[in-house]
C-alpha cells in the first residue's frame, strides 16, 4: 500500500512564504515524476510544478519565478517553495507521485488528500 502526505500549508499575508512537504512512503520499489496540483473553489485542478527522478522541472507560468520545486529521491519526498505568495494563490494543493509499488506492478499515479492554502491579509 502506498501513502502520499502533504503538509505545510496554512495562512500566509500577501508577499510571505511557505514550503510544502510531501512524502511517499510504502510499498515502493521506484517513484518517477512528482508534482503539485492546486484547485481553487469554483476552478479545475491545475499543474503547479512536477519535477522527474533525475531533477527535470517544469513550471505553471502563473508561478515561475516565484515558486520553487524539490525532491529528495532517497526519501521519496518533494517540496515546494512558494514565495511571494498573493491571493490568486489560495487553494488546495494536492501531491501526485508516479509510483511502482513491486516489479510485478506497473507505474500508479497516486494522490494525496491535499492541504489548504490561503493568501490573505
Amino acid at each position: 500500500q502506498v501513502h502520499i502526505v502533504e503538509s505545510g500549508g496554512g495562512l500566509v499575508q500577501p508577499g510571505g512564504s511557505l514550503r510544502l512537504s510531501c512524502k511517499a512512503s510504502g510499498t515502493i520499489i521506484s517513484v518517477r515524476n512528482m508534482g503539485w496540483y492546486r484547485q481553487a473553489p469554483g476552478k479545475q485542478r491545475e499543474l503547479v510544478a512536477s519535477i522527474t527522478s533525475g531533477g527535470s522541472t517544469n513550471y505553471a507560468d502563473s508561478v515561475k519565478g516565484r515558486f520553487a520545486i524539490s525532491r529528495d529521491n532517497a526519501q521519496n519526498t518533494v517540496y515546494l517553495q512558494m514565495n511571494s505568495l498573493k491571493p490568486e494563490d489560495t487553494a488546495v494543493y494536492y501531491c501526485n507521485a508516479g509510483v511502482r509499488p513491486s516489479v510485478h506492478d506497473s507505474w500508479v499515479d497516486y494522490w494525496g488528500k491535499g492541504t489548504l492554502v490561503t493568501v490573505s491579509s
